[in-house]
């Protein structure tokens, strides 16, 4: 069992985290969080998978379909279609107002009326909202042929992952970053080099090099400290997690950490005043 022990900021008391963004793409994010615990890592990472809310197809009524899908494979394909969120916009329906029988602050309707001969597209689908549209406009929902129709009009509602995998916003997960030391004298330079499937070290006239880049690739398979007998060592990073966030789509990476964080603030507050 990992145990990270952690001192208060002697000045004011609290814990102080740092946060390294490595790099951000619209598909892939990477941030190292420092000076914190397995257990605040943890709870990050499940307030963003379980947590936070996205947009998703709960209902379909199909009024017509002569196409070869059952209506029960149709509707279980459009559930998982990924929509773009707004999260300004709606409210979860356990939040709502209307306490969640369904209204415009809550819910959004979405139709779909399509005529063979050929695929029908997630683009096909119309929105009543512009700002909540399909993610993959080529997703392809159905084929119909010639002569076959599809109507029907779905319902839309926020969710969270832990009630549906649909709602979830994405893919991920931490691991602790590594320091790699190697020392000058070092033998075996070529085994080494290859004993690494990640491709992090590089043979420079005779010595072993270390590509900074691809440190963060490594995943203790520990080949290189096995082969050098010693003479290279890899170290984890105790307090530090380097979280990787690939989302589906619905919000993102900036989103995503945010809300998290609200809400997490949000159950801490709620528990606090219950102990009062």
């Amino acid at each position: 069992m990992m145990v990270v022990e952690r001192k208060a900021d002697e000045e004011d008391g609290e814990y102080k985290m740092e946060v390294e963004q490595l790099k951000s793409k619209k598909d892939k994010t990477c941030f190292i969080l420092k000076k914190s615990t397995p257990g605040f890592a943890n709870a990050l990472r499940r307030a963003m998978i379980d947590e936070v809310p996205t947009m998703a197809i709960e209902t379909v009524e199909i009024s017509k379909n002569s196409g070869i899908l059952y209506d029960e494979i149709l509707a279980h394909r459009l559930g998982l279609l990924i929509l773009k969120t707004d999260l300004k916009s709606y409210n979860l329906p356990d939040k709502c107002t209307c306490k969640g029988e369904g209204c415009a602050q809550c819910q959004l309707k979405l139709t779909l009326k399509a005529k063979g001969n050929g695929y029908v597209y997630a683009e096909d689908i119309k929105s009543t909202d512009p700002k909540v549209t399909p993610v993959f406009e080529k997703t392809i929902i159905t084929k119909l042929l010639k002569g076959q129709d599809l109507e029907l009009e779905a319902t839309a509602v926020l969710g969270r992952g832990k009630q549906h995998v649909k709602f979830s916003p994405g893919f991920i997960y931490y691991k602790h970053p590594v320091e790699i030391k190697v020392k000058s004298d070092s033998k075996d330079v070529e085994q080494v080099v290859k004993s690494c499937p990640m491709n992090i070290f590089e043979d420079k006239k005779g010595k072993i090099s270390i590509n900074k880049d691809k440190v963060a690739t490594c995943h203790l398979c520990n080949g290189c400290v096995d082969i050098s007998q010693g003479n290279v060592t890899i170290e984890e990073q105790d307090d530090q997690f380097l979280f990787t966030m690939e989302p589906w789509g619905q919000l993102d990476s900036k989103t995503i950490i945010k809300k998290s964080v609200e809400i997490i603030q949000e159950k801490c507050d709620e528990f606090i005043s219950k102990l009062k």
